[in-house]
């Protein structure tokens, strides 16, 4: 229902003023001398003149016209099902279709009495109940009733039908959540635990290196299998790497297996546990689990080249090797051979020499710009030293040596040093550094300063310097193998010296991305139900990122089967969306033109099916009863479907009245302005047609 009001600013009394005015108005032109028409036409001018003056009186009180409009909101129920592999793996599917043709006929008879239905899945909304397939890999039933609650905030909704055997694998309990609206939950599936054997989990590192082994654990369920024994084996591309006997000891218990497995073969992995299926065993779709490893060949080779063995040498190998992504080759003029192979980071120590034993290395190693590590000794051919490196110059005093500490310098920001090794400085023996003067090249950065005693020096003991592509570290004492010992000797450690040593060496050795093309998927794994997405970067000359360029990508599955997809990135999109794909590993080679030259980017990545779905196929009815009981619904199994139908009928939920109003000034209103021309008009034409005007 529909309700005007006038209102104005003015008292009622100014009305009768209006039309007074408009009395006035048409008596003095009308009845005031006699008219050459009839007297029924001079009423009617008159009638005509009143309501025009009178209504343009009123218009300059100023009125306004408030409309109150009153609708009727009818009631939504909405359909929520639970469309996840579980309820399809642990129902009878006949009972399943079956339930789903009912709902179909419940959503037609709430229609037919006027209530709204929407039916929504857990991947959004559907228009049938009948077209779902009950494929969703993982369930979060608080997010579907979280996006019905926000989706009819402030609407009639008159409640939520949840469909659903009560499992979920993805977000919270539902049943922590207040929702705002009642729930009438309907259960499906079987109470009842299942006799099952189920790989519950495997562990791996998602990272090995090539040649190593590595382990991956299998964790196996056992639910009614007590005192038989299971058989686990670890594939892959269909061929049986290992196979392990499990014998089951426990019922409901939990069991681990072990594999270690190791690969010669460089990129993305993909191994298969495997579960040996039992006699009366539920279901086999828990069986099987995979693992994806990238196997990488990112060792990075460290050459320390020494004038003669000594104790500097292991501490430094001891601290790298520590760590599996390095591998520490020494060599000894004249002790042992060179292997032939590209290092990533040299070490020269004591080199070059007084006698010249190595120094021809040292001219043959540091060419085509590696990072060098220089440390210095007592053999150090200091003259040499100085010819050959560029980041630092030493003028020593003859042969002279000076006992010192380090001391942190803080203005150096490279990389960040842990306040156990600013402690354990001042306590560590001292280096034997040369006596004299040390002038650092331009770019040259102090990593540690000489301390003397207390006193601390502006000379340095350790310094870092990068010049274009070349890299060069120099620690002008020898002694490093103390520090060590003694931070064992004071804290039963030896991190704070390794961390020193190998933060460091990571700072030489690290290498610089220079690449005009990158293309990269935004994860290294996605899931099968996700949309594949690569990031685009294309640079030109200067490294300024460049746009409206062609990219060409090939994706290739382990079958060898290869897709192609073209994309021009812009400054509004630099991403390729390709979509889903199913599970497996996959290659792809993007190209795209730069300066007439065609730039690749290559790479891997790996597609993994969620398998949350089987772990568990006992419904939890207790769940469901007490989000229904929490919410103010109620709870009723599939068989009593037709028990909710009457609940509904009965206590149908009611349109609700929304009120809306709005106020406008008279002024505006369109067909004022016709009727006052229509009074106009009206009297303009009966004065033409008798002739007065």
């Amino acid at each position: 229902m529909n309700r005007f009001e006038l209102l104005t600013q003015y008292s009622p009394w100014f009305y009768i003023l209006c039309l007074l005015v408009g009395g006035i108005y048409a008596v003095a032109l009308y009845f005031r001398a006699p008219m050459p028409w009839s007297n029924g036409v001079n009423r009617l001018l008159a009638v005509a003149r009143f309501l025009l003056v009178s209504l343009l009186c009123f218009l300059l009180l100023g009125p306004f016209v408030r409309r109150i409009r009153n609708t009727a909101e009818n009631p939504t129920v909405v359909l929520a099902v639970d469309d996840s592999e579980s309820v399809r793996l642990g129902s009878d599917s006949a009972a399943v279709q079956g339930l789903m043709a009912s709902l179909e006929q419940t959503a037609e008879q709430l229609r037919n009495e006027e209530v709204n239905v929407e039916i929504r899945s857990l991947s959004g909304r559907v228009n049938q109940v009948d077209s779902l397939t009950f494929r969703q890999p993982t369930t979060d039933l608080t997010e579907l009733l979280t996006g019905v609650q926000s989706d009819y905030e402030n609407r009639n909704l008159g409640g939520v039908v949840l469909v659903s055997d009560g499992i979920y694998n993805q977000g919270i309990s539902p049943a922590y959540r207040n929702f705002g609206f009642p729930v009438y939950a309907i259960g499906v599936g079987d109470t009842t635990p299942k006799q099952d054997l189920n790989l519950k989990a495997v562990y791996y590192n998602k990272i090995a290196y090539l040649g190593n082994r590595f382990p991956i654990v299998a964790e196996v369920q056992n639910a009614g299998f007590a005192g038989q024994e299971a058989v686990v084996r670890l594939r892959q591309r269909g061929k049986v790497l290992a196979t392990e006997r499990l014998p089951l000891n426990e019922a409901d218990g939990l069991q681990q297996v072990t594999f270690y497995a190791s690969s010669q073969e460089k990129g993305m992995q993909r191994y298969e546990v495997e579960v040996q299926p039992l006699e009366q065993e539920f279901t086999t779709q828990n069986n099987v689990r995979s693992a994806y490893v990238d196997i990488i060949d990112a060792r990075e080779k460290i050459l320390i080249v020494a004038r003669s063995p000594h104790p500097d040498i292991k501490a430094i190998r001891s601290a790298l090797e520590e760590q599996e992504d390095y591998e520490v080759v020494v060599h000894i003029p004249g002790v042992n051979d060179l292997p032939d192979d590209q290092y990533d980071l040299i070490i020269f120590h004591q080199l070059p020499t007084f006698n010249g034993s190595g120094n021809s290395l040292v001219t043959q190693l540091t060419k085509g710009n590696k990072p060098v590590w220089y440390i210095l000794g007592s053999q150090t051919d200091l003259n040499t030293f100085n010819s050959v490196n560029g980041a630092l110059t030493v003028s020593a005093r003859g042969r002279q040596r000076d006992n010192v500490t380090g001391s942190l310098n803080p203005n150096f920001t490279r990389f960040r040093i842990e306040n156990a090794l600013q402690t354990l400085l001042p306590r560590f023996p001292p280096l034997s550094v040369p006596f004299g003067e040390f002038s650092m090249s331009t770019g040259t950065e102090t990593v540690l300063s000489q301390r003397v005693g207390r006193v601390e020096t502006d000379k340095s003991l350790l310094v870092y310097r990068q010049n274009g592509g070349q890299k060069t570290a120099v620690l002008v004492g020898e002694g490093l193998w103390q520090w060590r010992l003694q931070e064992y000797e004071l804290t039963e450690k030896q991190e704070a010296t390794d961390e020193l040593i190998l933060k460091l060496v990571q700072l030489l050795s690290a290498k610089e991305d220079k690449r005009q093309f990158r293309v990269t998927p935004i994860t290294d794994e996605f899931l099968e139900a996700d949309r594949v997405v690569f990031d685009v970067e294309i640079y030109n000359d200067i490294y300024e990122k460049i746009y409206n360029q062609k990219v060409e990508l090939r994706i290739t599955n382990e079958e060898n089967e290869t897709t192609s997809y073209s994309f021009v990135n812009s400054e509004s999109n630099s991403r390729l969306d390709i979509g889903s794909l199913p599970q497996g590993v996959y290659s792809y080679r993007a190209t795209t033109p730069i300066n007439g030259k065609t730039e690749v980017s290559t790479g891997q990545f790996s597609i993994r099916r969620p398998e949350l779905e089987a772990l568990n196929l006992t419904a939890d009815y207790d769940l469901l009863r007490q989000v229904a009981t929490q919410t103010g619904g109620q709870f009723f199994t599939a068989s009593q479907l037709g028990e909710l139908q009457n609940y509904l009928a009965t206590n149908q939920p009611k349109p609700l009245i929304r009120s809306s109003e709005d106020l406008t000034e008279l002024i505006n209103v369109e067909w004022l302005f016709f009727v006052l021309l229509a009074l106009v008009s009206l009297e303009w034409f009966l004065r033409k047609y008798q002739g007065a005007y």
